[in-house]
């Protein structure tokens, strides 16, 4: 049965659904205790909602009141913006490789008045190769390759101030490749949550 609302048989049918299909999405939750409001758009990755992953993060990781954080492949900004709520004496860098997502987590950052942050278009950490962080946390993507995965975590460990912590979500499936790459270039591994779909890992940059 077709859907009546993707009829498009006019040129006005059609002009109203790319008009409806480009503008804005809107929606606000509560993240780490915090009501935040977010504009997205389709491209975006769970431009609806809160992803699943996200929220078992933000769960299960806050960061102290002065950390540096870094939310490495931001999307529309969920994680780094309710990091910067909750470090409100320190900052916190989100970057993404896709203009688009930057974009929209500026808007986002100014939209729930949070200035304690900066909007990056970085490969990884291309554009912030010399800061220092307390906090780096990354919603992963499914299909992380060895290459990509080890890129970012050689990198996080070199950003880190000592004690620093890398934190990241993915799906459970990829748990012990997570694990590996985690002993292999931090020495160490803590499995924060394990839920039927994802797992939230830490790793620590231990004091040279």
């Amino acid at each position: 049965m077709s859907d009546a609302r993707w009829s498009l048989r006019t040129r006005a049918e059609r002009q109203r659904l790319r008009k409806e299909l480009k503008s804005d999405l809107h929606f606000a939750d509560v993240l780490v205790g915090e009501r935040l409001e977010f504009v997205t758009t389709w491209g975006l990755f769970s431009p609806r909602r809160i992803d699943d992953g996200t929220r078992l993060l933000l769960d299960h990781v806050e960061p102290n009141p002065a950390d540096r954080c870094l939310d490495l492949g931001c999307g529309y900004g969920p994680i780094g913006l309710a990091f910067a709520r909750k470090a409100h004496q320190g900052h916190c860098t989100l970057v993404d490789k896709d203009f688009v997502a930057v974009e929209y987590s500026r808007r986002n950052a100014a939209l729930n008045r949070i200035a304690n942050v900066d909007c990056l278009l970085s490969n990884g950490f291309d554009q912030v190769a010399g800061r220092r962080f307390d906090l780096v946390a990354s919603n992963l993507p499914a299909k992380v390759g060895r290459e990509l995965l080890y890129t970012y975590l050689l990198d996080a460990w070199e950003q880190l101030n000592p004690g620093g912590r890398l934190c990241v979500v993915t799906i459970t499936g990829l748990r012990r490749f997570i694990e590996k790459g985690f002993k292999e270039v931090f020495g160490n591994y803590d499995k924060l949550k394990q839920g039927k779909d994802y797992t939230v890992a830490l790793a620590v940059r231990e004091p040279d």
